[in-house]
């Protein structure tokens, strides 16, 4: 992953495609300050844990979130965090700059309200989605934490524009059943812009690491980024499959049956067995909160209604 050129995949596909094309009228989430902070200086060629623990703990917030996450991750340690410095240590820079990143924009997103969309049902959705990715990234052997973290925010933006602009995503999901194409093509019919794009010149705006904002720009590739020539053995790939998952809109309808196929042409991907490890992990990781769609119980249902049209169609050739 070190060898690709993150920054000039960003530049050619965002051309020059800037946040002044949304509409004036649409408030955009701000990144908090301390996540601000600590994405640059953590982006230093020198950098000390102790400043940066300094950063984290100008936010009660923030410092909570990650003693909890460091304290329940790392269950069998005898002795458990109680500062921002031994979280740190005992995370490293890169996870804890990833979590420090996905928990900041997270809770700036959530501190809006939405009349579209469940925030709740929304993160736990893209857990889903996050953890999927990860299961991806092994098959693939590429960066699994990227990977986490890009399919945890793909959609970050998708609430504040789906409330600012409720009308014109009402259309979508009241005419969604007649439709062929998805939300990023309804998107771009409307507005001549999708929540990929927004999103990831949001992000690069905020500083965040270009493999990230890279992952959120691609993630609705759909298998066509399992051929792409940079890209398709990298944490994009395995964010831009869990893309295809379902979701509160429905943005990908075919998505499912996809991947269905994808098992015919890559042997090492069974659809079932990672959801099934994805909705126990999910369970271990979400903290309390129900998951009401089991990702396995969905790919099954899908499986057998792929076997049930088979076997039907085999019938009706036969006789």
């Amino acid at each position: 992953m070190a060898d690709i050129a993150w920054s000039s995949i960003l530049d050619d596909s965002l051309g020059s495609f800037t946040l002044a094309e949304l509409p004036p009228t649409l408030e955009l989430p701000a990144l908090p300050h301390a996540v601000t902070q600590f994405t640059e200086k953590a982006g230093q060629d020198e950098v000390d844990l102790l400043e940066l623990a300094k950063i984290v703990e100008t936010d009660n917030g923030l410092t909570v979130e990650l003693l909890r996450h460091v304290n329940s991750t790392y269950v069998g340690l005898r002795n458990k965090a109680k500062n921002v410095h031994q979280a740190m240590s005992m995370l490293g820079l890169r996870q804890t700059k990833n979590f420090v990143i996905t928990t900041g924009m997270r809770g700036a997103v959530q501190s809006r309200q939405s009349k579209l969309i469940n925030q709740s049902s929304f993160w736990n959705a893209n857990l889903q989605k996050a953890l999927f990715a990860r299961e991806i990234a092994k098959l693939l052997k590429t960066d699994e934490d990227v990977a986490f973290s890009g399919a945890l925010l793909q959609d970050f933006l998708l609430p504040v524009l789906s409330n600012d602009l409720m009308n014109e995503y009402m259309q979508f999901i009241q005419t969604r059943e007649q439709q062929t194409q998805g939300l990023p093509e309804f998107e771009q019919a409307v507005f001549g812009w999708d929540h990929a794009l927004a999103g990831a010149c949001l992000a690069r705006r905020w500083k965040l690491p270009d493999e990230l904002v890279c992952c959120m720009l691609t993630h609705h590739f759909g298998l066509r980024i399992l051929s792409h020539e940079v890209l398709g053995r990298s944490p994009a790939a395995a964010v831009a499959l869990s893309a295809m998952l379902p979701d509160q809109l429905r943005q990908s309808r075919l998505g499912l049956d996809l991947l269905q196929r994808l098992q015919t042409k890559w042997k090492a991907f069974d659809l079932v067995t990672i959801a099934e490890r994805v909705d126990a992990l999910h369970e271990e990781n979400a903290m309390g909160v129900k998951n009401d769609f089991p990702l396995a119980r969905r790919c099954q249902a899908a499986a057998n209604s792929a076997d049930a049209y088979a076997d039907g169609t085999l019938t009706r050739l036969a006789s």
